[in-house]
């Protein structure tokens, strides 16, 4: 990383309890529910957040913008996000962190070898790990100067974001004739119940990812996961 980067980040105001003044996150998520815990880390923590819930629109606002930290999920709806990474990981003018996000543990891996400094294992809901990921990532002169309290604060993120995922989700099963959108609803209704604890939804999603990687008939998974969405959208209560 260059001088010129190090002393732009070291003028920054960071404090003992927020670690991450003046930063600016870019999340790169499609998720609302987990862009809003991100959202909640990232104010506690003193960073601005801009999102993009597709590559498309990520490169859109890298054009334009320079962000302090890139948090890209692995699974998007128009392509993986290895691919981003592997992008900004080759630029000249690099972004100071990139890190991977996804609900599945080897997601760490898959973004490491894109160029990645680091990865945070979905839920992302623990200040600490967060701000952590972030610090460890910058060179040191970049991090903030003496003692550090460890902050144990476990965010919880509105339910009307998570409402609006699963509307989308709903949306897209209810949709015939394209069955390779089976494939981008299962990984993202994954990582949704991963977020939100929902260990019904989670395993609803394994199987219909699994059937469709084995060729299999779908039908089945995707009457009971329709049911699963359909009943958390009726019940209008947190998983």
């Amino acid at each position: 990383m260059s001088d010129d980067m190090t002393g732009f980040l070291t003028q920054r105001c960071q404090t003992a309890d927020r670690p991450l003044q003046g930063m600016t996150v870019l999340v790169v998520e499609d998720s609302r529910f987990a862009c809003e815990a991100m959202r909640i880390l990232c104010l506690r923590s003193g960073a601005r957040i801009r999102r993009a819930d597709c590559l498309r629109s990520a490169r859109r606002h890298l054009a334009t913008y320079r962000p302090t930290v890139v948090i890209v999920d692995l699974g998007l709806p128009d392509g993986f996000g290895q691919e981003l990474i592997r992008d900004l990981a080759a630029m000249s003018a690099r972004v100071p962190v990139v890190l991977g996000t996804s609900g599945n543990a080897d997601g760490a891996e898959v973004a490491r070898e894109a160029g990645a400094d680091g990865f945070l294992e979905k839920p992302i809901e623990s200040l600490a790990a967060f701000q952590a990921a972030i610090l460890s990532a910058l060179p040191s002169a970049a991090r903030p100067k003496g003692p550090r309290a460890l902050a144990n604060d476990i965010v919880t993120p509105d339910p009307l974001a998570l409402r609006d995922d699963l509307s989308l989700a709903a949306g897209i099963l209810s949709e015939s004739g394209d069955e390779t959108r089976l494939d981008y609803v299962a990984q993202f209704l994954s990582g949704l119940a991963i977020s939100a604890h929902d260990a019904a939804l989670e395993a609803a999603a394994a199987d219909l990812a699994r059937d469709r990687r084995a060729g299999r008939s779908t039908s089945g998974d995707v009457t009971r996961i329709s049911g699963l969405v359909r009943q958390r959208l009726a019940s209008g209560a947190r998983f």
